[in-house]
């Protein structure tokens, strides 16, 4: 049976799709494959690592009929990357085996049977589904995102916070040092609920999530999210655990603020960050009437000095903070305005945007 026939840029963006979550290595042999199940003229692609399951539907040619198996995936990928974009691909079963032919290619794949692949079981109490752009919900991710945190032993910090209410949508983000909170409207109005999405989930999501028109649905269980957007439906574990109290860190009533241009504060700290040193990765800023001055030094007794301009009349603060902290949190900004709250040397700050409410990035100061 020909279970698909189609051009090699076709099948592949589909496998693509669907292979991201897929390990090279795994205790379980069989989780390295992409599960195939033909039905009629569809083709369902399904991919597991046993906490996060993503399903996708294409029309992919070959013959009717129904017939189900199991693949590695990488090969698969990797055989079809060497292949013209516009030569026609097709996939035939043939016993235990899946036959890869194109042009006067042809490659032998050994399949494992689909009753043995381990599906996700998906929860029976899902809240109600809402919707948002797709484009919003790869924003609020790409502002929110950085900040979380690698391979922390406080697991639901490895993750970011879901927070649906009203007509809210709230991300956060933290790694103790620092914290990101983005916010979007919802069309309809849901009830409360809060979900700590895991790490590599929200990385897979970015991948896939589009700039395109178009929208994500979004569903949350005690254990599980699902979201279904562009023929695809993801589902993936929650991280267990209470998220620290996101309102609580944000900073209230700083009595100095400075509004500057974003863009010239990132080339400033990324000139100034090249001096510093590799360990503590420490930058002091000192806040005076008229002038943001940025320093840094290294072991080498090496040291940058910067200025800028600013629109200024407050306290003069001096401010120890992580470079990467503040580079990451305007890297992923592209508003040309940001404004800076402070309090004095030894408090966090607040970075926002200018008459904005729906983002804002708390980082920790440190001593230098």
């Amino acid at each position: 049976m020909i279970v698909i026939k189609d051009t090699q840029a076709k099948v592949l963006a589909v496998l693509q799709a669907v292979a991201g979550i897929v390990e090279r290595r795994h205790t379980l042999p069989i989780l390295a494959n992409i599960m195939i199940r033909k039905t009629g003229t569809q083709v369902q692609l399904t991919t597991s690592d046993l906490e996060i399951q993503i399903r996708t539907s294409a029309e992919l040619g070959g013959d009717d009929g129904d017939f189900t198996t199991t693949v590695g995936a990488r090969k698969l990928i990797d055989i079809l990357r060497t292949l013209p974009p516009e030569q026609t691909v097709s996939l035939e079963s043939s016993a235990a085996k899946l036959i890869l032919k194109g042009g006067k290619s042809k490659f032998t794949l050994q399949s494992l049977p689909a009753e043995d692949f381990p599906l996700v079981q998906e929860s029976a109490n899902f809240g109600p589904a809402f919707s948002v752009p797709q484009k919003a919900l790869k924003s609020l991710l790409s502002q929110v995102s950085f900040a979380m945190a690698v391979h922390d032993i406080r697991y639901y910090l490895n993750g970011i916070l879901f927070v649906a209410e009203g007509q809210q949508l709230s991300l956060v983000a933290t790694d103790g040092h620092r914290l990101a909170f983005a916010s979007a409207t919802l069309d309809v109005e849901v009830p409360k609920q809060e979900v700590i999405l895991p790490r590599k989930t929200v990385l897979e999501l970015q991948r896939l999530l589009s700039d395109a028109d178009g929208a994500i649905e979004m569903q949350f269980a005690n254990n599980q999210a699902k979201f279904s957007f562009g023929g695809m439906e993801f589902v993936s574990k929650l991280v267990e655990g209470k998220f620290p109290d996101y309102n609580r860190v944000i900073p209230r009533n700083h009595h100095n603020s400075v509004t500057l241009g974003r863009a010239a504060l990132l080339a400033t700290l990324q000139r100034t960050a090249i001096l510093t040193s590799e360990k503590f990765k420490g930058v002091r800023l000192n806040l005076d009437p008229g002038t943001l001055r940025v320093a840094s030094n290294n072991a080498e007794q090496e040291e940058a000095v910067d200025e800028l301009d600013v629109d200024y009349n407050g306290d003069s603060i001096e401010i120890g903070f992580n470079v990467t902290y503040l580079i990451d949190a305007l890297s992923n900004m592209s508003q040309e305005m940001i404004k800076i709250e402070l309090s004095d040397g030894s408090s966090s700050a607040l970075l926002t945007i200018p008459e904005v409410d729906h983002f804002k990035y708390v980082v920790m100061p440190m001593r230098i």
